[in-house]
């Protein structure tokens, strides 16, 4: 195996794990229907993206440490099928302004935190 698919390996496993936790650890403490867990799984997972690639853009980071970054960590620890079904689960089960409010922030935040990231790579 070539080191780039150890580091998709390795980055993967530790990503699937903190999704885990973290999802776990904000449900824990958050009330209510919406799903807090994923809410912030994945717009931390979007700052980080956005760093991910600013740094390659501004900063010559190496293609190899981005790609294992990018894919493996990130992939592993954001989700855009959890994020699909909770905002259907919430359809189903009438919380209709809940689930509008699941799909409508997980897009502008995730693009306006990719877009932080972006910008703060750029400082």
């Amino acid at each position: 195996m070539t080191a780039i698919w150890v580091g998709l390996f390795v980055a993967g496993s530790v990503g699937a794990p903190s999704r885990y936790l973290l999802d776990g650890f904000v449900q824990d403490h958050t009330a209510g229907a919406f799903p807090w867990g994923t809410f912030v799984i994945n717009m931390t997972g979007s700052l980080l993206l956005g760093l991910i690639t600013g740094a390659a853009l501004y900063h010559a980071f190496p293609n190899t440490p981005k790609i294992v970054l990018g894919t493996g960590f990130c992939g592993a620890y954001t989700t855009f099928s959890t994020w699909t079904f909770e905002t259907i689960r919430l359809l189903e089960e009438g919380a209709v302004q809940e689930a509008l409010l699941n799909a409508v922030l997980a897009l502008v935040v995730g693009v306006g935190a990719a877009g932080a990231g972006l910008a703060l790579a750029a400082l």
